[in-house]
């Protein structure tokens, strides 16, 4: 079924919509990411404007966001305290974000710059992880795993930054800058990039934090509907990219599908559930990249892109 979308002004399935906010949906509940960095990219395929696909997408992430975060506090995965700190320092970074992606418009740049913004970031992380998780599948046979907590000790000059809080569900004890500034960078991708940052959030939660892994993704979730759903206010309000039609089959295939993967994740192990996410990460990136970088066919075109 064809449905038209006033603010991108033009017509697309409604059912390649809503199987596709499912997808990122699932995936939102399994790994806790938000997904935002899977559905701005395959909106971006089908045609519809990297603006608007990045301000209406924004939207599906507080709905998939909620509809995770309550599968979580059902099971107690969720670090409130330390998730509200991260969602300070989110709160700071969307606004700035907002600034960033109006200028950019206002240059005429935004579409080479979210392609090229996503195909560093994506490269960069999804490399990362790749050679951090094959690394700990080969080695995890010649040391007991330590399944339920990650007891990686901060670097030095962590340790002596000040503001220092007790964050008892996670037990640790570190500077409130630290989780602050890992949402606000969190917060600055989410109005740019029209993404969660949980892609980039979840590894930061553990390698820089320290945080037992049950308790990332329900943390995770938790500061990334509130920051998104700042940035998909401001976004309507500053930038007017918001699409609702376009918005409400992608909250309506969203909220399905990560309820289907909350109750996924308990039967998929840590490790490899990062292996799975750098792969997809990986894949998505080589799409981008291809588009950016390698010659078209075609060099003019009147076809809406």
């Amino acid at each position: 079924m064809q449905i038209y979308l006033p603010i991108a002004e033009m017509a697309v399935s409604a059912e390649t919509i809503f199987l596709l906010s499912a997808f990122v949906g699932f995936l939102s509940g399994v790994f806790g990411v938000g997904g935002g960095f899977l559905t701005t990219p395959f909106l971006i395929f089908t045609g519809i404007p990297p603006a608007v696909a990045v301000g209406s997408q924004a939207s599906q992430l507080v709905a998939s966001g909620v509809s995770g975060v309550l599968g979580h506090l059902r099971r107690g995965n969720v670090d409130i305290k330390i998730g509200t700190v991260m969602l300070a320092g989110g709160m700071i970074g969307s606004f700035f974000g907002i600034m960033i992606f109006k200028l950019l418009q206002y240059l005429g740049q935004i579409d080479f710059a979210l392609s090229f913004l996503y195909v560093v970031l994506l490269g960069s992380v999804g490399s990362l992880m790749i050679v951090e998780s094959l690394g700990t599948l080969f080695k995890r046979r010649k040391k007991n795993v330590r399944s339920e907590f990650n007891v990686q000790r901060v670097s030095p000059w962590m340790a002596r930054l000040p503001y220092k809080m007790r964050f008892p569900r996670s037990k640790l004890y570190m500077s409130a800058l630290i989780p602050g500034g890992i949402g606000f960078v969190g917060g600055l991708l989410t109005a740019i990039m029209g993404i969660g940052g949980g892609f980039l959030l979840v590894p930061a939660m553990i390698y820089i934090l320290g945080m037992p892994i049950l308790l990332v993704a329900g943390t995770s979730l938790y500061q990334i509907i509130f920051v998104t759903a700042l940035a998909t206010i401001m976004h309507a309000v500053f930038n007017n990219t918001v699409d609702i039609m376009l918005a409400s089959i992608l909250i309506c295939g969203s909220v399905i599908g990560t309820q289907i993967g909350v109750s996924f994740a308990r039967f998929i192990k840590p490790l490899h559930a990062r292996i799975i996410l750098a792969i997809l990460i990986m894949v998505v990136c080589i799409q981008l990249g291809s588009q950016l970088f390698i010659r078209p066919a075609e060099l003019f075109s009147t076809a809406v892109l």
